[in-house]
């Protein structure tokens, strides 16, 4: 029985729920976004509740999964999202210009990287970034890509990481 894929969800007042050809399209204040579910799932609307029903125990994998999209989708275009970033190191800085991305991570050459449609970035400072969209996976997909340019190292933790995500140090050479 999945837990997650029975839960009902509410919908405020100002989203609405379109379903048709097994996609759900959910609009709101912030926007609009849909995704495909599959076939053997159905969506019910009563009043101000969603509750999605299984046809058969095959696709249990993916009841829990429909719903979870579903219920981040209603977050989205109330809400929205948002992932902050800080960059640690000497020289290291993060530089918003429109939709363009310039992070000077210590090499050779500033990374540019382009923002992708849907989604906002502001600097507070040279070493903070803020992230925001309404589509949680596309927000986070875009922060992890930009702290992949430079990874937090263990021994000095120098690089870009999540703003208030723990490094474990380790402990370097010891002199003879």
């Amino acid at each position: 029985m999945s837990r997650i894929g029975n839960r009902i969800l509410t919908i405020p007042e100002n989203v609405t729920i379109v379903t048709e050809n097994n996609v759900v399209t959910v609009k709101g204040p912030k926007g609009e976004l849909s995704t495909k579910i599959n076939e053997g799932i159905t969506v019910k609307m009563d009043n101000n509740q969603l509750t999605l029903t299984r046809a058969n125990e095959e696709i249990k994998k993916f009841h829990g999964t429909a719903n979870s999209n579903i219920q981040n989708m209603i977050i989205g275009v109330t809400e929205g999202y948002e992932k902050k970033l800080e960059i640690v190191g000497v020289g290291y800085r993060f530089n918003a210009q429109g939709n363009k991305l310039t992070v000077s991570a210590g090499y050779s050459h500033p990374v540019e990287v382009a923002v992708p449609n849907g989604l906002s970035i502001e600097c507070p400072s040279n070493t903070e970034l803020v992230i925001k969209g309404i589509d949680k996976c596309l927000v986070g997909e875009f922060a992890a890509n930009v702290r992949k340019i430079r990874k937090p190292e263990p021994y000095k933790g120098k690089g870009i990481r999540y703003v208030g995500e723990f490094i474990r140090r380790k402990e370097g050479k010891k002199a003879a």
